[in-house]
């Protein structure tokens, strides 16, 4: 499996945490993202977001360029364990895979499939990792490129 982990953008805080919206800076930073994607390797079929407004409208420019479609997912939003998401990972069918998420949720899935715990490491807004996984489990995946905004 080729899984794309990936921060949503940039969002404003003028409102509750669950429905904060990307700014104009967070919308042109997922378009870039997007369109190295785009001329990658690493081109996925399927994207995961949170259900948050922020991560569906990162998903939502995500999917416009990248012409795949999005599954809302609920254990994915920022303070969900990372172990929900490993387990729905092994029912996945999709060889390419976009999860949309939050910090601190991105950093500790990365590490938790990368490096087998949960400490996790720090992302950008819009940043995302690449990585490749023979097998799906803890510490069976390899990073291989990242994309930054």
């Amino acid at each position: 499996m080729q899984l794309i982990i990936m921060r949503h953008g940039e969002a404003g805080w003028h409102t509750l945490d669950q429905e904060r919206e990307l700014t104009e800076a967070g919308r042109e930073g997922v378009g870039a993202v997007a369109h190295r994607i785009a001329e990658s390797p690493w081109r996925p079929s399927l994207i995961w977001s949170s259900p948050y407004v922020r991560a569906r409208q990162t998903a939502g420019i995500m999917s416009e360029i990248l012409n795949c479609r999005i599954d809302e997912k609920d254990f994915i939003t920022p303070d969900d364990d990372p172990g929900a998401c490993l387990d729905a990972l092994l029912e996945v069918r999709e060889s390419r895979l976009l999860i949309v998420s939050h910090m601190p949720f991105v950093g500790s899935l990365s590490t938790l499939l990368v490096d087998g715990h949960r400490r996790g490491i720090p992302f950008m807004t819009a940043q995302a990792v690449c990585l490749d996984m023979p097998v799906v489990g803890p510490g069976c995946a390899d990073l291989k490129a990242q994309f930054l905004p």
